[in-house]
């Protein structure tokens, strides 16, 4: 297949496949005249780097997820940690929704006056409803 048939069949753009090759994700097999040819097989390599593009995986852990022949080759303790990563983005999404649910219909006067709704805010302010919590700042003192 080449390059456009690719891009067409796998809904990628061809300048996202010729990124994907130059990082290692998939190989062309030649060339047909000026185009890139690809074998069949790189659908399912694309669409492997599309679904671990969805659940979070970086291009290169996929990389990763290829033998040097381009055949999966998933390391399955890798997929639990990311599904224990999911599970506590799941929570950390849930304990925000629920909380920004309860201060659209909170019977307090004032967000000011909610405790759940403040208790979202130092959640927030503390990092914790960040995808990665953030660290404590450190505080400099300088020597004068």
């Amino acid at each position: 297949m080449d390059i456009a048939e690719v891009a067409r069949k796998s809904g990628f753009p061809a300048s996202t496949l010729r990124y994907y090759e130059e990082k290692g994700l998939i190989s062309s097999v030649g060339r047909q005249g000026l185009r890139r040819t690809f074998a069949p097989g790189v659908l399912d390599q694309l669409a492997l780097v599309a679904l671990g593009q969805a659940a979070g995986f970086s291009l290169d852990d996929i990389g990763a997820m290829f033998s040097s022949d381009g055949q999966a080759s998933i390391d399955r303790a890798s997929l639990s940690a990311k599904a224990d990563e999911l599970d506590q983005t799941i929570k950390r999404l849930k304990a925000m929704r629920n909380g920004l649910r309860h201060a659209a219909v909170c019977p307090a006067p004032s967000h000011a006056e909610c405790p759940t709704f403040q208790r979202l805010l130092r959640s927030a302010t503390a990092g914790e409803l960040s995808p990665r919590a953030r660290k404590p700042a450190l505080l400099v003192r300088s020597a004068a």
